[in-house]
């Protein structure tokens, strides 16, 4: 499905170099100014063209049902929850206080406001708020949740309404949020660590940047079936919060690493520098036993963990919560980045884990390869931007593991950016005064113009965009005789190419019946 796009979670930095591809993003001020920048460490493809419905929210309350359903009383509210949590020890009295404190505000601010600013708090206090009715309001999950809380009141109450998965960030932050309308700003895992990763690779200048992030990050880690996960607290495409992503994940791992690699090279060391933020004064050792304990979402199956057993290995899951869903420019994503740690630690486990993950990817990858496209998920091709974005981890994996079928699949995919469209028409002959059905077979996807002419005259154009395979055009009924039919194609990288076919349109014999009657069966 086009619609299950990964621009949600896309901000990979790991596959492009630092700055060549600047994400923009709006900074909100403190004091509650926003202003639009380039971040040139949150690099990303722009997926184009964009998901028909990134976010599924909840069903919407009926006309007249109180705002945030707050009064409907439900068996575990939000307080009750806290004070539950209190009660048991797992959170201190200044933390249930604090908590308390931001759930009051926000519900202060959210009947303060109107228009867009109050639905969209108002959808995240619902969120917050479904967690708690099913019981899962734990102690672990609390600051992430409430700086969710916290930055949407903060921007609800002085900012304007963002475009459509805008990125955002607020000053004196390093980490991401994106705008999904009708669940308002949404903590940003994956561009986050991408974010990392950006600024590993710029170099020992970023490096207090770098460990401020993770600092920021490692305290919103929660525990998940044994492991250590970051977890996404919205609604996504049929998915329920709490849900995690392989991709994301895999990245997480991968910046945990590379952290680890800038802080015991000496650059860094575990001092933060002149000029250093306000990151925890980790020993580089810890990075990477924060990534081992990261890797324990590889071991278990949807919908607590990403592995889903095959014949040969393991697959790795964008989606916790979709196991039938295999997009493959995610699960490359997440073999680098147990690649990368196992290379680094020497770490058995993830070892392990990446040649599940490599036999699995390495008999499945041919299937995302049409001869002329890479596939985003299996039947559904790639935009521009996810297929650079594939062959940049193909590129990665070729160059890390000198594994034949990426450095192959690599090279295929390179050559389809510069590889015209082949397109042919199938229908040479039609039935006069009867709509003609216009089969052609196009190679990958591609908007086509086709123009249908009779001597010099035109009788018929349009154009549309298709993917690969047979497709067709409706053709409005034709009178008899010979006609010129006109085909162009220019796919997504802007490759043209035409052909031009002859349609012979016959009068119907006396007596035949009618196309669809009975007799015509």
């Amino acid at each position: 499905m086009r619609g299950r796009r990964l621009c949600l979670l896309v901000a990979v930095s790991a596959c492009f170099p630092s700055g060549a591809l600047a994400a923009p993003v709006l900074m909100m001020s403190r004091d509650g100014h926003v202003s639009k920048r380039q971040d040139r460490f949150l690099n990303q493809p722009d997926p184009s063209p964009a998901p028909v419905s990134s976010a599924a929210p909840g069903p919407a309350p009926p006309p007249g049902a109180p705002r945030a359903s707050m009064s409907r009383a439900p068996q575990r509210t939000v307080r009750s929850e806290l004070t539950r949590l209190y009660r048991a020890g797992r959170i201190s009295q200044s933390a249930y206080q604090a908590y308390q404190g931001s759930f009051t505000a926000a519900l202060t601010a959210e009947k303060r406001l109107r228009g867009v600013a109050g639905s969209e708090l108002e959808a995240v206090i619902e969120n917050l708020h479904q967690i708690a009715v099913r019981g899962l309001l734990t102690a672990p999950r609390l600051p992430a949740l409430f700086l969710t809380l916290d930055r949407n009141r903060q921007w609800w109450t002085s900012g304007p309404v963002p475009a459509a998965d805008a990125r955002i960030e607020f000053q004196g932050s390093q980490v991401v949020w994106q705008y999904y309308p009708g669940q308002g700003l949404e903590l940003q895992v994956l561009g986050t660590f991408g974010k990392a990763d950006g600024l590993y690779t710029a170099g020992a200048l970023q490096y207090a940047a770098l460990r401020d992030l993770l600092g920021e990050m490692i305290p919103l880690a929660v525990a998940r079936d044994g492991g250590l996960a970051w977890e996404y607290y919205f609604h996504f495409d049929g998915g329920s919060p709490p849900w995690i992503s392989a991709m994301a994940q895999g990245t997480a791992i991968e910046a945990l690493t590379r952290a680890y690699e800038a802080f015991s090279s000496g650059s860094g060391g575990t001092s933060p520098g002149p000029g250093a933020g306000g990151g925890p004064q980790l020993p580089a050792g810890a990075y990477l036993q924060l990534a081992h304990q990261a890797l324990g979402v590889f071991t278990a199956p949807p919908p607590a963990g990403v592995a889903v057993a095959t014949p040969l290995g393991t697959r790795y899951l964008q989606y916790s919560f979709a196991p039938t869903t295999d997009i493959i420019n995610a699960f490359l994503q997440s073999l680098i980045g147990l690649y990368d740690y196992a290379q680094t630690s020497h770490d058995a486990e993830a070892q392990t884990l990446f040649a599940r993950g490599n036999a699995q990817a390495e008999h499945e990858l041919a299937q995302f390869d049409t001869g002329a496209w890479s596939l985003y998920e299996p039947g559904v091709e790639d935009s521009l931007d996810y297929h650079n974005l594939v062959t940049g981890f193909l590129d990665q994996l070729c160059s890390k593991t000198s594994i034949p079928v990426y450095c192959t699949t690599a090279a295929h995919f390179h050559s389809y950016l510069t590889t015209p469209p082949t397109l042919s028409l199938l229908t040479t002959t039609a039935i006069a005064r009867n709509p003609v059905t216009l089969r052609f077979r196009l190679s990958k996807y591609s908007h086509v113009g086709v123009v249908v002419l009779r001597g010099q005259q035109t009788v018929f154009l349009t154009s549309a965009d298709f993917g690969y395979g047979t497709q067709s055009f409706a053709v409005p009924p034709l009178g008899a005789g010979r006609y010129t039919v006109r085909l162009a194609a220019t796919d997504l990288a802007g490759n043209f190419n035409r052909t031009v076919a002859t349609l012979q349109v016959n009068r119907r014999r006396r007596g035949a019946a009618r196309p669809g009657s009975p007799a015509g069966h």
